[in-house]
C-alpha cells in the first residue's frame, strides 16, 4: 500500500505516491481501491516546458456540466458565464451547482463534449505546480478519465468563469477550500476542453 503520511511531512515524496496512483488507475480503468480509495481523479499528461517529455499527474476534477462550444447539443451561448450570477452554469440558470459536480456515468456520458476543471493548488505552495507551468508552455494535453483517453486544450479560467468554476471545485472537493487562504498567489483554475 502506498505511503499515507501527511504530504507536508519531511521526507514525503509525491512522485512515489503519484506513480503508485497512476499505475493503479491505468490497471483498473480509473478505479482506485489501494491508493486514494474512492477518489475521483483524472490523469493529466503535459509536455515538459523545457524537456519536451511527457509528464503525467493525477488530479481531482469536477465536470463543467454543459457541452463544450461546438459539441453536439451545445447551446450557442455555452461560454456565457457572466449572466445569471456566480453559480450559474454556462447555459444559464436552469442547472444547479450539483450539475457541475455530477460524474457523468451511464449511456448518456459524453466526456469529450464536456469541460473538465482542475485546480493548480500544489498543496497551497508558493509556486505553481510543474504540470501547470508545462501546460502554459504547451496547452495541448492528454486526459485519461476512467478508461477513456483523449487530447484536450488547457486554458486558465479568469474573471466570472474562474469564480463559478472555483465554487464548483470547492463544493466538489471541500478540502481545497483553505488552499487559497494559505498562499499569496492566485491558484489557477484550469479548464480542459476535449479536442475533436
Amino acid at each position: 500500500m502506498t505511503e499515507t503520511r501527511d504530504p507536508r511531512s519531511r521526507g514525503f515524496d509525491f512522485r512515489v505516491v503519484n506513480q503508485a496512483v497512476i499505475a493503479e488507475y491505468r490497471a483498473n480503468g480509473g478505479r482506485l481501491e489501494k491508493t486514494l480509495s474512492g477518489s475521483r481523479l483524472l490523469l493529466l499528461t503535459t509536455v515538459g516546458e523545457r524537456t519536451g517529455r511527457p509528464h503525467t499527474t493525477p488530479l481531482g476534477y469536477v465536470v463543467d456540466g454543459h457541452p463544450a462550444p461546438g459539441a453536439p447539443d451545445a447551446p450557442p451561448n455555452a461560454l456565457d458565464v457572466t449572466r445569471d450570477g456566480p453559480h450559474a452554469t454556462p447555459a444559464g440558470p436552469h442547472a444547479t451547482p450539483d450539475s457541475l459536480n455530477a460524474r457523468p456515468d451511464g449511456p448518456d456520458r459524453d466526456i469529450p463534449a464536456r469541460r473538465l476543471v482542475v485546480y493548480a493548488s500544489n498543496m497551497a505552495a508558493a509556486a505553481h505546480p510543474q504540470w501547470y507551468r508545462n501546460l502554459l508552455a504547451h496547452p495541448k494535453v492528454t486526459v485519461e478519465l476512467d478508461a477513456d483517453r483523449f487530447d484536450a486544450e488547457a486554458s486558465t479560467a479568469v474573471g466570472a468563469e474562474r469564480e463559478r468554476l472555483y465554487a464548483a471545485l470547492v463544493d466538489g472537493m471541500p478540502g481545497l477550500r483553505t488552499h487559497q487562504e494559505q498562499t499569496t498567489r492566485e491558484i489557477p483554475v484550469v479548464v480542459l476542453a476535449a479536442l475533436r
